[in-house]
């Protein structure tokens, strides 16, 4: 099944970064033709050391490649992209992959 993980680093402000992912960049994300799911972290994000410069994982599942593709260059995917400086100002990092069942 293919995935989109994305990665959001600490932002500048955490209160303008989340009232403005949940309010504005949510909406536009799920949206996105083909996105089967779309589920984000809740709470702090911490590796085996302790915390961690993220602020947020969200993952986006798709039924195929071709549908992420698809999706990820439809208009309302290029949205959302576009929409990512607006608020990902601590950084982020997209990741494509697709899984299989082990």
């Amino acid at each position: 099944m293919p995935k989109v993980l994305v990665l959001y680093k600490t932002p500048k402000s955490a209160e303008a970064f989340d009232k403005h992912y949940m309010t504005i960049h949510v909406p536009l994300a799920k949206k996105i033709p083909g996105l089967k799911s779309y589920d984000i972290s809740r709470g702090p994000v911490n590796g085996p050391a302790g915390p961690t410069n993220i602020h947020l994982v969200a993952t986006l599942v798709f039924d195929s490649m071709p549908a992420l593709q698809a999706g990820m260059g439809s208009a309302e995917g290029k949205a959302a992209a576009g929409d990512l400086p607006n608020f990902a100002d601590g950084g982020v990092d997209l990741y494509i992959f697709d899984t299989q069942d082990v």
